[in-house]
């Protein structure tokens, strides 16, 4: 194993050659603006999760420090990149749909880089299948190559040839990539990468590493930074958040939490995703203490079964969930719950599905994101033996989202003829409606007759009245 002092010298030796291969690429791209009498561009889609969006933002930005300029739209660019996800399938089909149709552009103009980037390319299944039905993709990059965005694309413009950038290191977390953020009023900020939970449903561990947390005071200043530019809403990302630090056995996710609430501003804290057996009495403490913290815990239970938990290496029963929920309902009454629940895992009889019916009216949920199970290849659930017709899953998934539908509207008129503070996060809009969300997650709906403006600002709005997706209201 590398002792730490010889991985500090490694990379600073890499963040010193990308300033060395920014140079080159810089070059290349003034050459070319100078040729094309116009500027270049790039266009970044990105694919799955917050953690991929909080990425793209840094490819974004990186690619913006070398000269490129955003484009608005995907033809009009000169270099795009995929940012992919790897969780479901139904997301890679989908980037791969996305990069058949850039085949036509690529003929257009022949100069046009295509980089596909992310989880999806982490598999070497995957490389082989780009490699052989892609020729015009240009490179390929996986989700620990962040950094090297100069060296790629100074690789591809010199010497005109397709790279893949991808292997399985455990890379440190490297500071310092440009940002350039989509909004001016909510900023990710991933204080961790990696899982070492190894679900046997995930591909996650495989295709981001083991888990690496980043230093607690570059965190806490790239939340100071953000809220005295006027960001109203952080949101903390990790595959597995509230494990912060243990890979350090240094500052706790409960302590980083902490230490940001305690930043003087007027803002809302969002973290995701939380693990259930990382769930702290510490960390239950802080929220409840700041008002700062939002109200609403996303607490994946997947099942309600225990056999299917424990085949699913969730390292936890739903006794031990249940608790977990106990302690946060009595420490923070007004806290809400969301979840992830995986639908026909392998060998999940009625009984097993009927268990996670009962656990979804227990805690109440106020919004369930529901999958049927995907198999994804190279986890230990892809060879488990699954009897479970097409009909039986589209049927248990049914009566999950109705049930679910029919409480998340008793739970929503529940707000009517509240007063709840919003964060307003966009502008009035043609029909006269502003749109924002609640310390509890929801999403409201809601008129201003004033004429102040009151984007990016923390408004107190009258709930008039609620369906199943969101509150309606006015500002007061």
């Amino acid at each position: 194993m590398k002792n730490t002092s010889n991985v500090l010298n490694e990379i600073t030796s890499d963040i010193e050659n990308q300033k060395k291969y920014a140079k080159r690429v810089r070059k290349i791209i003034a050459e070319k603006i100078d040729r094309k009498k116009r500027p270049l561009y790039v266009f970044i889609q990105t694919f799955g999760c917050q953690q991929n969006e909080a990425d793209s933002e840094r490819l974004l930005g990186s690619a913006l420090s070398l000269g490129y300029e955003k484009a608005d739209f995907i033809e009009n660019a000169d270099l795009v990149i995929f940012n992919t996800c790897a969780v479901r399938e139904h997301a890679e089909l989908k980037a791969f749909s996305k990069t058949g149709q850039l085949k036509h552009l690529k003929e257009k103009n022949p100069d046009l880089l295509i980089g596909l980037w992310g989880c999806m390319v982490n598999q070497e299944h995957r490389i082989d299948e780009i490699k052989h039905n892609y020729p015009y993709v240009n490179f390929v990059a996986g989700t620990n190559m962040l950094h090297r965005l100069p060296e790629i694309l100074c690789d591809v413009l010199e010497n005109n040839r397709r790279r893949y950038y991808v292997d399985d290191s455990d890379y440190p977390v490297v500071e310092g990539i440009p940002v350039k953020r989509e909004s001016d009023i909510k900023a990710w900020i991933s204080i961790m990468y990696g899982c070492n939970n190894y679900c046997t449903y995930c591909v996650v561990p495989y295709v981001r590493g083991r888990e690496r947390s980043r230093n607690a005071d570059v965190i806490v200043d790239e939340a100071k930074s953000l809220i005295e530019s006027g960001y109203k809403e952080i949101t903390l990302l990790g595959q597995n958040v509230n494990s912060y630090g243990s890979d350090k056995n240094e500052v706790s996710f409960a302590k980083l939490l902490e230490r940001i609430a305690a930043l003087d501003g007027d803002f809302i804290i969002r973290f995701m995703t939380s693990h259930p057996k990382d769930v702290s009495d510490e960390l239950i403490d802080v929220i409840a203490k700041y008002d700062k913290i939002e109200r609403h815990f996303h607490l994946p239970i997947q099942s309600g079964s225990d056999e299917i938990l424990r085949k699913m290496n969730r390292k936890y029963t739903t006794d031990a969930y249940l608790k977990v929920v106990e302690k946060l309902k009595k420490a923070i009454p007004d806290i809400v719950f969301t979840t992830d629940i995986i639908v026909a895992f392998p060998g999940a009889t009625d009984e097993d599905f009927n268990q996670t019916l009962d656990i979804c009216e227990k805690v109440g949920y106020d919004s369930i994101y529901s999958f049927v199970f995907s198999p994804r290849k190279g986890t230990p659930a892809e060879k488990m033996e699954n009897n479970i017709t097409e009909a039986q899953k589209n049927e248990r998934m049914a009566k999950l989202l109705a049930e679910h539908r029919e409480r998340i509207v008793k739970i929503n008129k529940s707000y009517e003829n509240t007063v709840q503070k919003v964060l307003c996060d966009t502008r009035r809009n043609e029909s006269g409606f502003y749109f924002g969300k609640t310390s509890t997650f929801k999403l409201v709906k809601f008129t201003y007759e004033g004429n102040n403006n009151i984007y990016g600002k923390f408004v107190n709005v009258l709930i008039t009245s609620s369906g199943d997706a969101m509150l309606y209201g006015k500002m007061i």
